[in-house]
């Protein structure tokens, strides 16, 4: 239903677009990029009382996004603005679910992995993609047949890191493809 996100800066995006040459081949290329920090459920903004629950419905979308923003608040109480730094190209060559080959931009930031096994400790992990399985990344595409040396090029490409501090985390509505809120930290 939501996803809870790391702002990415417009360097991000920058590289992003500069790599978009080399990703011919594959099936889908990311136009919109994101760094998911925690994915949640139906069951992570339902009510139990609430009738619906029973039939395993998920609420409306202000009140589901009003009641994981009131959940959110106690495990993110104390959470400090946290380092994050883009730092190279990697592939997932089997990766849990879709299609394959992935390749990503690889995330380091131990606050963010702070963060997340926080949040799993909350809410629970999605299996094989979050708690210890969880690498924090931005998919640039994925599947198709490239052509053959296409993802080592783009796996041995050299740039700069990018660098920032995490102040605020957004929550994600894949439905309507936007920020539904935001949540300083």
């Amino acid at each position: 239903m939501f996803s809870l996100n790391v702002p990415l800066p417009p360097a991000v995006d920058r590289l992003a677009t500069d790599l978009h040459p080399k990703l011919s081949g594959f099936d889908r290329v990311r136009e919109r990029r994101t760094l998911v920090c925690k994915r949640f459920g139906v069951e992570d903004v339902r009510d139990e009382e609430d009738e619906r629950a029973d039939r395993g419905d998920a609420p409306p979308r202000e009140e589901a996004l009003d009641r994981l923003r009131e959940r959110l608040r106690r495990p993110l109480a104390g959470v400090d603005p946290f380092e994050v730094a883009v730092t190279e190209i990697d592939v997932f060559d089997a990766p849990r679910s879709g299609s394959r080959p992935v390749v990503y931009l690889a995330v380091e930031s131990e606050g963010l992995v702070r963060v997340h096994r926080r949040l799993c400790g909350a809410f629970g992990a999605v299996e094989g993609i979050e708690g210890e399985a969880y690498v924090p990344h931005v998919t640039l595409a994925r599947g198709g047949n490239p052509e053959p040396g296409v993802v080592a090029d783009l796996v041995d490409a050299e740039f700069d890191p990018i660098r920032w501090r995490v102040h605020a985390l957004d929550v994600w509505d894949p439905e309507y493809r936007e920020v539904a809120a935001s949540v300083d930290l």
